[in-house]
């Protein structure tokens, strides 16, 4: 029987001392975190995960229906730690559900982080590497890479070149080798542009972006690779090498 008073004890910050990182993750995503653990273990920042309900195919029906819950996911980031930045990780439903109505849903519990997603991402870092002529790939069926195609085209780029995997089960865009997705690279980047955009979070990428690049000559852009660059940007802590790729030089 415990007759001794508690210990003293002082506090600190804990782990998100110099701010932290809170990332949405869709249930069906099983790319985001692995790629995106490295990055933010490099950038010695302490990343915070929730996870989203989200349907396993992935239509802009399927995609808009994140909306009602995307409050609710970001409510369960920890509170009272001081979010550089919150990414919400899907491509796709950032471009159905806007990326304005993201930012305002995530911050309804978290009213000072940045907030980002990763077609807003891929945007500044399209941006970022003086790319205006884009080659683009996708995993999706037709009618959510013609929304995103259109997105793009009203943020001021333009799309001359467009590959799509045709899937929409993101258990098999999880399963789509990285040979597949570089030579898909490889057929894009043959196209007058000035960069390739791999779009979705859960399309494998960090492992060939570096080949891709010296492949064709010119940057490759991924879901991944723009989402954790920018949450890295908005926090002012981006380090240099992080990360494979131009992006990251």
């Amino acid at each position: 029987m415990m007759d001794e008073p508690p210990l003293p004890f002082e506090l600190d910050d804990g782990f998100a001392a110099g701010n932290a990182l809170g990332l949405i993750v869709l249930k069906t995503d099983e790319t985001l975190e692995v790629e995106l653990r490295e990055v933010f273990l490099a950038s010695s920042i302490a990343c915070y995960h929730a996870r989203i309900p989200s349907h396993d195919l992935v239509t802009p029906e399927t995609l808009a229906q994140m909306a009602a819950d995307l409050p609710r996911a970001a409510a369960l980031l920890p509170e009272g730690v001081d979010f550089g930045a919150i990414g919400y990780g899907c491509t796709s439903g950032a471009t159905v559900i806007g990326s304005d109505n993201v930012a305002r849903s995530v911050q309804a519990s978290h009213p000072t982080a940045a907030v980002t997603d990763p077609i807003r991402a891929a945007v500044a870092a399209l941006t970022a590497v003086g790319a205006r002529r884009i080659g683009l790939l996708t995993p999706y069926v037709p009618e959510v890479t013609v929304a995103m195609q259109k997105l793009l085209e009203q943020n001021g780029f333009q799309v001359v070149a467009i590959r799509s995997f045709g899937q929409s089960a993101d258990r098999i865009v999880a399963r789509i080798n990285l040979d597949s997705t570089l030579k898909a690279i490889e057929d894009i980047g043959k196209k007058d542009c000035d960069a390739v955009f791999v779009s979705c979070t859960n399309l494998r990428s960090f492992g060939l972006i570096e080949p891709a690049e010296t492949l064709i000559g010119k940057p490759v852009i991924s879901s991944n690779l723009a989402l954790a660059w920018h949450m890295l940007t908005l926090a002012g802590r981006l380090k240099p090498g992080a990360a494979p790729g131009r992006l990251f030089a």
